[in-house]
């Protein structure tokens, strides 16, 4: 991919689901509480965060993973996320990452809460290698219960794992509730600024 795209989010704006803040999540568990990446190819790595089980993505997600994000963007995309899946779940796994957090227990949430997108990007626009969050969406049934933390949580360590020590991702200049989520998870304004026109 070219240019950075955006963390998209909603139907014209960012997609992200979570808690706004610190004080409307529930304590993170301790390290021990979590749970471990376990030492497999990096095709099945799964890891627990916050009582989420994340994983990397699989063939039978994707139909769940449509009808996630139709529910939250009001779009049915089903050819981009299948090309999507091409990209960042099969091929280059270690600088591409494609995760899910599955349910866990008994309830009635779909068995897909959430998924993140996120690839390693090296020297683009004279920037050091690093994480790039491309798109974040939780279930909207399933926010406050720290599915969009587990999800960036489990993303961060995979970049860890990839050798990069930053992340980044875009969110449009006008959605708080996305910006203070990722805030909220120490993200910060980077040393760029975006610029664009339109294509005559």
């Amino acid at each position: 991919m070219g240019r950075p795209r955006s963390a998209s989010r909603d139907k014209a704006q960012p997609r992200v689901a979570g808690p706004t803040n610190r004080a409307e999540r529930r304590p993170a568990a301790a390290p021990e509480q979590r749970g471990e990446v376990q030492s497999t190819p990096s095709r099945d790595t799964r890891v627990v965060r916050n009582s989420h089980l994340v994983r990397r993505v699989q063939a039978a997600d994707i139909p769940r993973i449509i009808a996630l994000d139709e529910r939250v963007t009001g779009l049915a995309k089903p050819d981009y996320w299948h090309d999507v899946f091409e990209r960042y779940g099969k091929r280059r796994l270690n600088e591409r990452m494609f995760l899910v957090a599955e349910r866990s227990g008994a309830d009635t949430l779909p068995p897909i809460l959430g998924f993140v997108l996120g690839e390693v990007r090296a020297w683009e626009f004279g920037s050091a290698p690093c994480g790039w969050v491309v798109a974040l969406s939780v279930e909207p049934r399933a926010r406050l219960r720290g599915t969009g933390q587990a999800l960036l949580d489990a993303l961060s360590n995979e970049f860890k794992k990839a050798g990069v020590s930053k992340m980044r991702t875009m969110v449009a200049r006008d959605n708080r509730l996305h910006l203070l989520f990722f805030r909220g998870e120490g993200m910060m304004a980077g040393p760029y600024i975006q610029l664009e026109k339109e294509v005559d």
